[in-house]
């Protein structure tokens, strides 16, 4: 079992000071989307997709208040299925996709591979296809107009370091368990992977800044309020992150943690994986 930690889409709002801490007021940053490629056997698994070829063909589907906020940059060498073929892989052995949630610039990709099964929290599933007005910016149906093959999934019992927990193809040489995170989105749900010496747990959006983990305080002021705005429940979405701190305080020398765009996280596990 091998893993890669790709980035599959590239965002460039401004406010640097705000949103990283650094930099000058109207400087632009970059934000990332840190996805998952998983080797497990002769099957490949993606954790989330980023954009995809289809949004790199019409970024207008992404919405103009999306991209007037984040300011994207769909590009082709950025997308998973470039990625993956640049690894001298086959994009048709993505049999399987664990997302964390279904917002525009997690599931871009999933058109690029038709024949895989996603497997998604049930009521983010839900959600992305009926979803109440107050979501409907969040989600792009056109990612999914192939007719993916859903697999969604409930809680049913299992746990994960105290967590509710779904456990993933079984069929793999690999542990996978969706980790329900709620409050960023509906069904919102983080990816944890067993490495062999330690778990890693893939948070999505459950967190922005890679200092955030360690105080709640050191995210700084834009992508704190950009959190609030942008999240569909506070409360829980604050109550979630607090267990997350308690999981690094208690097990962190068991379970590393990474959210989908710190570029500073991303560089970091990258750095681990080729040590």
């Amino acid at each position: 079992m091998k893993v890669h930690h790709l980035s599959c889409a590239t965002l460039c709002p401004v406010g640097a000071r705000f949103l990283s801490g650094q930099g000058g007021l109207l400087a632009t940053t970059k934000l990332v989307a840190h996805c998952l490629l998983i080797e497990s056997g002769d099957e490949l698994v993606l954790v989330d997709t980023g954009f995809g070829t289809g949004d790199v063909a019409n970024p207008g589907r992404l919405g103009q208040p999306f991209r007037a906020a984040v300011r994207p940059r769909p590009q082709l060498a950025d997308t998973a299925l470039h990625q993956i073929e640049a690894m001298g892989l086959d994009p048709s052995d993505v049999r399987h996709i664990v997302v964390t949630h279904l917002d525009l610039d997690h599931a871009g990709g999933l058109g690029d591979f038709p024949n895989a099964a996603v497997h998604v929290f049930a009521p983010e599933l839900a959600a992305a296809l009926s979803p109440p007005w107050t979501e409907r910016q969040r989600y792009v149906a056109g990612q999914w107009a192939h007719g993916p093959h859903w697999a969604e999934h409930a809680v049913a019992g299992e746990r994960w370091f105290g967590f509710d927990s779904v456990r993933l193809l079984d069929q793999l040489d690999v542990e996978i368990a969706l980790v329900p995170l709620v409050g960023h989105s509906i069904g919102h749900a983080g990816v944890a992977v067993n490495a062999g010496a330690h778990w890693m747990l893939h948070c999505g959006d459950a967190y922005f800044h890679h200092l955030e983990m360690a105080n709640p305080h050191s995210c700084p002021v834009g992508l704190r309020a950009f959190q609030n705005i942008v999240g569909h429940d506070a409360k829980a979405r604050r109550a979630n992150q607090e267990r997350l701190r308690e999981l690094v305080r208690r097990r962190g020398d068991e379970v590393r943690l990474f959210c989908a765009h710190s570029t500073v996280e991303l560089a970091r596990e990258q750095a681990r994986a080729s040590s």
